[in-house]
């Protein structure tokens, strides 16, 4: 009967008469009558029919989703009772290697006392398509006879019979893999007295993922006791540099307990619930620092360790192994404390805890010294409950600069109060820089002949050359002006980096050793700076510092981070010292960091320039409550947003439109859908690599998506996500993109929103003896550049996407982590995800579809497709200009060798700002916050 319908199946016409004719019989008979089973997708009566539907398309299934599976009046008990085929392992689906086959059996039992109709079974929606069969045998073994093999038969469907009251009929279901990925199957049942079906979920892996899997099912940690400490057992402090007083200390700004206590309470202080004006200013952001402050705190007691052991190490230290120190979470660095006491079963234990000052920081290391009575105590094997705390320096900082905002003109602040529109005599200039475009041109004839307030507004969008802007600035004013004293500052110290090399890049004009100098703080590692660099730095025992202030003086340059720029107030540099400022990358910075260096420094005829791009990633902020209420906002977004500069007044703002990095077909859609189709790609694709990348279905576009139906998954007790299928697919895509040496492994860098999907991917590549490829968030990659950007996106599992939004995790709901990711690539651009999942968000969906459009995706089959909107509302495609004229090498342009966005950059001074961000990742478990 077998081969009888595989003849059906393979001779269309002759099917559908056969259709036919059974359509008719079945109008003359009861369901009872009829043993003859649909074979073919015909459709029957309505109230006969699956509602799969004649196709078998039901979509997406998901595993962990019950509301995505298609099912007909499922029966869990019932007189017919069927087995689930490959049934789920701790909530996870079962596993087989590609190439090799793996077989269930199932099993249909009638538990009633009458014989029942099996009309028939029939497998509808494999995914992959055909993948898997069915047999009324069990499928020979790879180490079967011949004989065996070519008796096995298989198909599709099984012929209809009766079921006897009692009996058990066993079928096999089977599936070979030929690729990785999420296999999906239904399994359809039709009775003369119900329709059941069976849904199936097999992972088919390679030795990579595999590798890869969970060592241990996820649980949620337990909750720790919490630790307070209200006094404590003074421990030692490791020796500061000598003979050093700051002119001016900064306050403690503890936090009031009024303000406290109502935070405390969920209630919202009345300055926030305000709103911001000119006469509040400096409260409501004090407030909002209070509201981060608050989080810190509660941040850090998840760092907390209980019974842990400390070992001697020397006569002088005790030492803590802090698993995540590495990766800085938590980041702790010299001069830090911890506090450590023996555990307590007893609530009210008045125990005094001893502080533990760190000496030294090795990997996962830190080298402690507590009073002598502790370490006099201490044997080896003795179990601690460890707290740790955050540095609260860099907050001191930010309450100052707020504080001293009152000395500040108000037309920096809130420039739309100006009583007058502004008037530049922009000053004419010969470039050093031969390779500058009009509007970089322009912007710095602006700056030039800009005599105070309000801020210079540079918009550069991504590849656009705002730092090369802000290099060629300054070197004007060095070479034309010989009174300006410049600060220029970035938000971290590899981004700070970065513009030091491009002042010592440009040979035309020779900045002197002597007036150079290069801020960075006591916390930076020695060997974390370029050996070439080492020359404008004050340090002293290889710790770094800021030089007097006579010395400070003297620097017509001076290059720091935002954080390091509060020195210049311990130090008394008086305000106005600074003829111009420079902010890059301003829009990474919250507003109160962004006053540091304006609020104690600036007076009205100092020039303020901003560089950056509200439309990227913005300040990290902790507290949702204090970022939603404008902590989240920087500053140069905000006075963006101000008539006079969203007008594009260039009194106030000059926008770069000429991208020189990225190839035109990967700039088009953020272009469009962020830059409104301005964006003019100038990149020289001539002889373009791509040509000779042979997984490109489409030579002339760049960017392919690659589905992938993978799962996502946790581990232990580790709550961040990773998708050991996806990591497995990045992996084959670097080794085809490598093995043509079209690429080199320095040219490829992989973006994921999760740090345990990074953490896979870095054990894997180095492993394959390929840890040069950089592997990191979307915000380690801001501000850098590389010829190919691979993206995993990690999630395949529905019911997550909402825990994503609500956090601002993953991918998915935050327009400008999309923005960022996928310009970042130079000359490909690679996708792999789960379609079904990635289409739920409007942008995400555009580059999908964009590519299927474009005849560049492959992988799993597509979701239906779906628009968020109204495609008239977008710039036409030929509104996207490609310009060969003034065209720049990548090298050009801004490419940092590091994130110009994390805080922790360098383990510099910024590192102190801890515990680090979780808005790139599920750092916590569902039940967080």
């Amino acid at each position: 009967m077998v081969w009888y319908f595989q003849f059906i199946r393979n001779n269309e016409t002759f099917g559908t008469l056969l259709c036919l004719l059974i359509s008719v019989i079945r109008e003359f008979r009861s369901p009872s009558d009829c043993l003859v089973m649909d074979a073919f997708g015909c459709k029957w009566d309505d109230d006969e029919c699956s509602v799969i539907g004649d196709k078998g398309e039901v979509g997406f299934i998901d595993f962990d989703d019950d509301k995505s599976v298609c099912s007909y009046n499922p029966v869990e008990e019932g007189p017919i009772v069927i087995s689930v085929p490959f049934p789920l392992v701790r909530g996870q689906p079962q596993s087989v290697f590609v190439g090799e086959t793996a077989a269930e059996s199932i099993t249909v039992q009638n538990t009633t006392n009458d014989p029942v109709d099996l009309w028939g079974i029939k497998i509808y929606a494999s995914n992959p398509e055909n993948s898997f069969s069915l047999s009324l045998m069990e499928p020979p073994s790879s180490n079967s006879d011949g004989k065996s093999a070519r008796g096995f038969l298989e198909s599709f469907s099984l012929e209809d019979r009766v079921l006897q009251p009692g009996e058990n009929l066993t079928l096999w279901l089977s599936c070979k893999p030929k690729e990785i990925g999420m296999h999906t199957s239904i399994v359809h049942f039709d009775l003369e007295t119900d329709k059941i079906e069976r849904v199936v979920f097999l992972l088919a892996e390679d030795k990579i993922s595999h590798s890869l899997a969970s060592k241990a099912p996820y649980t949620k940690s337990k909750k720790k006791k919490l630790f307070t400490v209200d006094a404590f057992v003074t421990g030692s402090r490791p020796t500061g540099p000598k003979d050093r007083s700051f002119k001016k200390r900064l306050p403690r700004y503890d936090i009031p307990n009024d303000i406290r206590e109502l935070l405390e309470s969920k209630q919202m202080p009345d300055v926030v619930q305000e709103g911001l004006n000119g006469e509040n200013y400096a409260c409501f952001f004090k407030t909002l620092l209070i509201m981060e402050e608050l989080q810190l705190e509660e941040d850090m007691r998840t760092y907390d360790m209980e019974h842990v052991t400390l070992k001697r190490r020397g006569s002088q230290f005790l030492s803590l192994v802090v698993p995540g120190l590495a990766e800085r979470r938590p980041s702790l660095v010299h001069g830090d404390y911890i506090f450590a006491k023996f555990p307590s079963e007893y609530e009210d234990d008045e125990t005094l805890p001893y502080q533990g000052y760190i000496h030294r920081v090795e990997a996962d290391e830190v080298y402690l010294k507590f009073a002598p009575e502790f370490h006099l105590a201490h044997v080896d094997g003795n179990v601690y409950n460890v707290h740790f705390t955050y540095n609260r320096v860099n907050m001191r900082r930010l309450y100052q600069a707020v504080d001293a905002t009152e000395q500040l003109e108000t037309e920096f602040l809130f420039p739309s109060e100006s009583f007058e529109r502004r008037l530049i005599r922009h000053t004419p200039l010969a470039p050093i820089s031969c390779l500058l475009n009009e509007q970089q041109i322009f912007s710095i004839e602006m700056i030039l002949g800009c005599k105070g307030m309000p801020p210079y507004v540079i918009y550069g969008p991504p590849g656009t050359g705002k730092t090369m802007t802000i290099v060629e600035a300054i070197l004007q004013l060095y070479r034309t002006r010989k009174s300006t004293r410049i600060l220029v500052c970035a938000p971290s110290n590899s981004a700070a980096d970065h513009i030091l090399e491009k002042l010592l890049s440009e040979k035309t004009v020779e900045v002197k050793e002597n007036e150079l100098f290069r801020l960075n703080a006591a916390t930076r590692p020695f060997e974390d700076v370029n050996p070439n660099h080492i020359r404008f730095c004050f340090f002293n025992d290889l710790i770094f510092q800021c030089p007097p202030l006579s010395a400070l003086l003297r620097y017509r340059i001076i290059i720091s981070t935002y954080m390091s720029a509060s020195l210049f107030y311990s130090e008394g540099v008086r305000r106005g010292h600074f003829s111009h400022i420079f902010l890059d990358e301003a829009g990474q910075a919250s507003e109160p960091e962004t006053m540091i260096p304006l609020s104690n420094l600036c007076r009205k005829n100092t020039v303020v320039v901003l560089a950056g791009d509200p439309m990227q990633l913005g300040p990290v902020v902790y507290s949702k409550d204090a970022e939603i209420n404008g902590l989240g906002k920087s500053y140069l977004e905000r006075i963006s947003e101000c008539e006079l500069y969203s007008s594009g007044d260039e009194n106030y703002v000059t926008k770069l439109i000429r991208n020189y990095r990225c190839h035109r077909e990967i700039l088009y859609l953020p272009s469009n859908l962020f830059y409104g189709g301005e964006l003019v790609a100038c990149k020289d694709d001539k002889g373009s690599l791509l040509e000779r990348v042979d997984l490109l279905p489409n030579k002339e576009f760049p960017v392919l998506f690659f589905g992938i139906q993978g799962f996502d998954e946790r581990e232990g007790s580790n709550p961040s996500w990773f998708n050991r299928v996806e990591a497995s697919k990045v992996v084959e895509v670097i080794k085809r993109l490598t093995f043509s040496s079209n690429f080199n492994e320095e040219d490829i860098g992989v973006i994921t929103p999760y740090r345990q999907q990074v953490l896979k991917l870095k054990q894997t590549l180095e492993n394959l003896d390929m840890p040069v490829i950089k592997v990191g968030s979307v915000e380690q990659f801001q501000g850098q550049e590389k010829q190919v950007i691979i993206i995993s996106t990690v999630r395949s599992t529905i019911k997550h996407n909402e825990f994503d939004r609500n956090h601002c995790l993953g991918f998915l709901s935050n327009s400008r982590r999309f923005n960022v990711a996928i310009t970042r690539a130079i000359s490909l651009l690679i996708i792999i995800g789960n379609p079904h999942i990635i289409s739920m968000d409007p942008y995400w969906n555009k580059l999908l579809w964009r590519c299927a459009d474009n005849n560049s995706y492959l992988g799993c089959p597509l979701p239906e497709r779906q628009e968020f909107v109204d495609e008239d509302s977008l710039p036409e495609e030929d509104q996207f200009e490609y310009s060969e004229e003034n065209p720049l090498s990548s090298k050009d342009v801004e490419c940092g060798e590091e994130s110009s966005k994390t805080k922790d950059d360098g383990w510099g001074e910024e590192s102190l700002y801890t515990p680090q961000p979780v808005k790139d990742e599920a750092e916590w478990s569902d039940g967080w916050k």
